[in-house]
């Protein structure tokens, strides 16, 4: 995260939940951000040089007037306006940090070697909230090299309880043992 991030996702989250918003602005910077990633052209316009500021402003209003909150409209013109757009990820990373945290939510991340189904996602999401005591937001990634077993990841943090860690495990102890 940049620093750019902390300082406008921190103060966007600081207005929205002083007004009572945090959960509708955050919901909206999600869906914004997923846009972007998909259509990152818009992202590039939004800082090019030579097309001036204020045809990109005038750009950002038709594109998003109506369609977003105008705490978020004002936000994008902020970062057009200070040719910082391409932070934007950023900043709503930041968001949904502050946002999690005072809603005392964790995303989890289980890295398995097939998809999870529902059912096994579910009652994994339940047995991490009880252990942890908060809201659990599971994501599921699949890394065959994880062969069996599932991997969690929060919080740059790692609990391998996959089968090769295990079988990494028996191998060193073996060499240990060896020598």
């Amino acid at each position: 995260m940049t620093e750019i991030g902390k300082a406008y996702g921190g103060s966007l989250f600081m207005l929205a939940r002083e007004e009572g918003l945090d959960a509708v602005i955050g919901e909206e910077l999600t869906s914004l951000c997923g846009a972007l990633k998909e259509d990152y052209d818009f992202v590039r316009l939004m800082v090019t040089p030579t097309l001036k500021k204020s045809k990109r402003l005038e750009i950002l209003a038709e594109t998003f007037e109506g369609k977003v909150h105008e705490y978020v409209l004002n936000f994008m013109s902020i970062l057009v306006e200070n040719g910082t757009f391409e932070e934007i990820f950023s900043c709503a990373e930041e968001y949904r940090t502050l946002y999690n945290r005072e809603h005392g939510i964790v995303d989890i991340t289980a890295v398995t070697a097939v998809p999870l189904d529902s059912e096994l996602s579910e009652k994994l999401s339940k047995r991490l909230e009880s252990v942890l005591g908060k809201k659990v937001m599971l994501q599921n990634r699949v890394d065959s090299g994880v062969i069996g077993g599932v991997r969690l990841e929060m919080d740059g943090e790692s609990i391998d309880g996959s089968v090769k860690s295990r079988l990494d495990g028996i191998k060193a102890a073996f060499f240990s043992a060896k020598a």
